[in-house]
Protein backbone atom coordinates (compact mmCIF):
# COMPACT_ATOMS: atom_id res chain seq x y z
CA UNK A 1 0.00 0.00 0.00
CA UNK A 2 1.40 3.29 -0.92
CA UNK A 3 0.91 6.35 1.30
CA UNK A 4 0.32 10.08 0.35
CA UNK A 5 3.21 11.64 1.37
CA UNK A 6 2.97 15.94 2.10
CA UNK A 7 6.00 18.46 1.81
CA UNK A 8 5.06 20.43 5.27
CA UNK A 9 6.00 24.00 5.75
CA UNK A 10 9.13 24.32 8.25
CA UNK A 11 7.31 27.07 10.05
CA UNK A 12 3.92 27.60 11.26
CA UNK A 13 2.39 31.22 11.30
CA UNK A 14 -0.47 30.42 13.48
CA UNK A 15 -1.63 27.78 16.40
CA UNK A 16 -4.65 27.75 18.24
CA UNK A 17 -6.65 25.21 20.55
CA UNK A 18 -9.51 23.01 20.10
CA UNK A 19 -10.55 20.24 22.53
CA UNK A 20 -11.91 17.13 21.21
CA UNK A 21 -15.44 16.71 21.96
CA UNK A 22 -17.48 13.82 22.76
CA UNK A 23 -19.45 14.29 19.61
CA UNK A 24 -15.96 13.87 17.68
CA UNK A 25 -15.18 10.31 18.50
CA UNK A 26 -16.32 7.58 15.62
CA UNK A 27 -17.92 4.35 16.36
CA UNK A 28 -14.02 3.06 16.82
CA UNK A 29 -13.59 5.40 20.18
CA UNK A 30 -11.22 7.80 18.43
CA UNK A 31 -11.41 11.17 16.73
CA UNK A 32 -12.96 10.27 13.52
CA UNK A 33 -12.24 11.51 9.72
CA UNK A 34 -15.02 13.86 9.19
CA UNK A 35 -14.62 15.12 12.70
CA UNK A 36 -11.22 16.10 12.29
CA UNK A 37 -12.15 17.35 9.09
CA UNK A 38 -14.54 20.40 10.85
CA UNK A 39 -11.62 20.87 13.41
CA UNK A 40 -9.23 21.90 10.55
CA UNK A 41 -11.82 23.85 9.21
CA UNK A 42 -12.50 25.51 12.19
CA UNK A 43 -8.52 26.13 12.63
CA UNK A 44 -8.82 27.48 9.11
CA UNK A 45 -11.56 29.85 9.98
CA UNK A 46 -8.86 31.11 12.62
CA UNK A 47 -6.10 31.37 10.56
CA UNK A 48 -7.92 33.45 7.84
CA UNK A 49 -9.68 35.98 10.62
CA UNK A 50 -5.76 36.66 12.24
CA UNK A 51 -5.54 38.40 8.67
CA UNK A 52 -9.01 40.42 8.61
CA UNK A 53 -10.37 37.69 6.13
CA UNK A 54 -13.20 35.19 6.36
CA UNK A 55 -14.14 32.21 4.11
CA UNK A 56 -16.60 34.55 2.60
CA UNK A 57 -14.43 37.56 2.49
CA UNK A 58 -11.48 37.57 1.30
CA UNK A 59 -10.63 40.96 -0.35
CA UNK A 60 -14.06 40.52 -1.45
CA UNK A 61 -14.05 37.21 -3.04
CA UNK A 62 -14.99 33.58 -1.08
CA UNK A 63 -13.00 30.58 -1.33
CA UNK A 64 -13.70 27.14 -3.14
CA UNK A 65 -11.82 24.02 -1.46
CA UNK A 66 -10.76 21.84 -4.19
CA UNK A 67 -8.71 18.91 -1.82
CA UNK A 68 -8.13 17.85 1.56
CA UNK A 69 -5.57 15.34 2.31
CA UNK A 70 -5.17 14.31 5.97
CA UNK A 71 -2.28 11.61 6.87
CA UNK A 72 -3.31 10.27 10.92
CA UNK A 73 0.09 9.76 12.89
CA UNK A 74 -2.02 8.39 16.19
CA UNK A 75 -5.37 8.54 17.65
CA UNK A 76 -6.96 11.32 19.40
CA UNK A 77 -9.64 10.84 21.97
CA UNK A 78 -12.52 12.88 24.03
CA UNK A 79 -11.39 15.61 26.03
CA UNK A 80 -7.96 15.32 24.51
CA UNK A 81 -6.70 19.60 23.62
CA UNK A 82 -5.16 19.85 20.22
CA UNK A 83 -2.74 22.29 19.38
CA UNK A 84 -3.30 23.20 15.59
CA UNK A 85 -0.84 24.81 13.37
CA UNK A 86 -1.59 26.68 10.14
CA UNK A 87 0.56 27.85 7.31
CA UNK A 88 -0.22 28.96 3.87
CA UNK A 89 2.24 27.74 0.67
CA UNK A 90 2.38 26.53 -2.74
CA UNK A 91 0.71 30.02 -3.93
CA UNK A 92 -0.15 29.39 -8.03
CA UNK A 93 -2.22 31.28 -10.52
CA UNK A 94 -5.57 30.19 -8.94
CA UNK A 95 -5.15 29.34 -5.31
CA UNK A 96 -2.72 28.33 -2.61
CA UNK A 97 -2.57 25.49 -0.28
CA UNK A 98 -3.41 25.63 4.03
CA UNK A 99 -1.27 23.32 5.55
CA UNK A 100 -1.63 21.90 9.12
CA UNK A 101 0.05 20.23 11.87
CA UNK A 102 -2.17 18.62 14.94
CA UNK A 103 -0.60 17.77 17.40
CA UNK A 104 -1.54 16.49 21.27
CA UNK A 105 -1.38 19.61 23.72
CA UNK A 106 -0.18 17.35 26.77
CA UNK A 107 1.91 14.76 25.60
CA UNK A 108 2.95 17.00 22.06
CA UNK A 109 2.40 13.92 20.32
CA UNK A 110 1.66 14.23 16.16
CA UNK A 111 -1.58 13.66 15.22
CA UNK A 112 -2.27 14.26 12.02
CA UNK A 113 -0.74 16.44 9.19
CA UNK A 114 -3.29 17.88 6.70
CA UNK A 115 -3.54 20.54 3.55
CA UNK A 116 -6.62 21.74 2.02
CA UNK A 117 -6.12 23.81 -1.85
CA UNK A 118 -8.25 26.53 -1.92
CA UNK A 119 -8.97 28.65 -4.90
CA UNK A 120 -10.58 32.22 -4.71
CA UNK A 121 -13.81 32.73 -5.61
CA UNK A 122 -15.98 35.04 -7.56
CA UNK A 123 -19.49 33.93 -6.52
CA UNK A 124 -20.94 37.07 -8.68
CA UNK A 125 -19.19 35.59 -11.92
CA UNK A 126 -19.09 31.88 -11.10
CA UNK A 127 -15.35 32.26 -11.82
CA UNK A 128 -12.67 31.23 -9.73
CA UNK A 129 -9.81 34.28 -9.68
CA UNK A 130 -6.06 34.22 -9.12
CA UNK A 131 -5.24 35.25 -5.50
CA UNK A 132 -4.86 39.02 -4.99
CA UNK A 133 -1.36 40.45 -3.85
CA UNK A 134 -2.48 41.50 -0.70
CA UNK A 135 -3.78 38.13 0.18
CA UNK A 136 -0.62 36.70 -0.90
CA UNK A 137 1.22 39.34 0.97
CA UNK A 138 0.09 39.15 4.42
CA UNK A 139 -0.14 35.01 4.00
CA UNK A 140 3.26 35.09 3.37
CA UNK A 141 3.32 33.68 -0.33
Amino acid sequence: MERIKLEMPAVYSFQTELTVRITDINYGGHLGNADTLALIHEARVRFLKTFGYSETDIEGYGILMLDSVVIYKKQAFAGDVLRIEAAAGGFSRLGCDIFYRLTDKQSGAEIALAKTAISLFDYQSQKRISPPKAFIRKLGG
